[in-house]
């Protein structure tokens, strides 16, 4: 079995790696309007192919149709609503009220505690940057059964009381599996990215989740997913990942790892390297370009270069439960 095939398994869906590689992996021939299909401007200044041209059509005149036209009345989206905070960014996604991703750069001496900053302080609190109507909100976690998980760590944000209480807007949020998961296994992870500031002159940190399918009883796959809230409209990710970069000032070449992770109970006896994939496996589930801009030549694999590992310690179980929001 291929490593490739290996580290896709570790996803914890059986099914997962055959949803990935069973396909060629070669790029779809692009297609590209001829010369002569003629073409409009979009809103955005753009030329576009115009469908059936301009040629007279008996006493129709297709240029009569105007489908941009719809946009006076408001560019229905998506919309990516962007957070720029101080420690880390989020890329928040209205139709599931989660992160699509965060991004966090972290240094040795960013992650050092602040006397006066404490975790206890901060309070979970909804992200009024984003309409009501496409608001998570407190009370969609309350009795969930699920954790406030989130992508980007306190721990992270040490530096600042401010920078430490924005790691708590629910746009940072994704629900989680709390014992055995957030509280156990994803607190190592976190753990572990930290330690590799010793390394690295700086860690950059992508995390988000993810809705991947499942080999189901009839041998068709589906993507399913629980939904939590009053009204349901929080969606609970089956997985999480994290892309990690480790830079080094004045080396053009960078250390990368991403890794998957079900979101359930893990043994903390589970090797991380077991949840290490393929970036392309990443980009495939995620929808995203990562790195593009690095030649292949510049990435190294990080856990060639560090010993990927989680150190089990003693994490404060912090309170999940809170009041409804109103």
């Amino acid at each position: 079995m291929t490593k490739l095939m290996v580290n896709t398994l570790g996803l914890g869906t059986v099914g997962i790696a055959s949803y990935f590689w069973g396909k060629s992996s070669s790029p779809a021939p692009s297609v590209t309007p001829t010369e002569n299909v003629p073409t409009k401007t979009t809103p955005g200044g753009g030329m576009v192919p115009y469908g059936g041209g301009n040629t007279q059509v008996g006493t129709f005149d297709p240029a009569t149709i105007r489908p941009q036209d719809f946009f006076k009345y408001g560019f229905p989206g998506p919309h990516h609503d962007l957070g720029n905070r101080n420690e880390f960014i989020s890329c928040y996604d209205r139709s599931t009220r989660n992160p699509y991703w965060v991004l966090e750069h972290i240094t040795a001496d960013s992650i050092k505690s602040v006397g006066g900053v404490d975790r206890k302080k901060s309070v979970f609190r909804e992200d009024e940057s984003i309409p009501l109507k496409f608001r998570a909100r407190l009370r969609d976690y309350f009795r969930s059964g699920y954790d406030r998980g989130h992508q980007a760590p306190a721990a992270d944000a040490k530096y600042t009381q401010d920078t430490m209480n924005e790691t708590f807007l629910l746009t940072n949020m994704s629900p989680q599996v709390g014992d055995g998961f957030n509280r156990d296994y994803w607190a190592h992870f976190e753990d572990f990215c930290r330690r590799l500031t010793k390394k690295y002159t700086g860690v950059r940190i992508m995390t988000g989740p993810l809705y991947l399918p499942k080999l189901c009883e009839d041998d068709k796959y589906r993507v399913t997913y629980e939904v939590i809230g009053s009204p349901p409209n929080i969606a609970v990710p089956t997985h999480f990942f994290k892309l990690v970069v480790g830079e080094r000032a004045g080396d053009e070449k960078i250390a990368v790892a991403a890794f998957v992770m079900p979101n359930e109970q893990i043994d903390n006896s589970k090797p991380l390297t077991d949840f290490q994939v393929p970036l392309e496996a990443l980009e495939r589930s995620s929808g995203l370009d990562l790195l593009q801009q690095v030649p292949y030549y510049n990435k190294k694999d990080l856990c060639k270069e560090v010993k990927c590992e989680i150190i089990v310690r003693e994490f404060p179980k912090a309170v999940q439960n809170a009041l409804p929001g109103k």
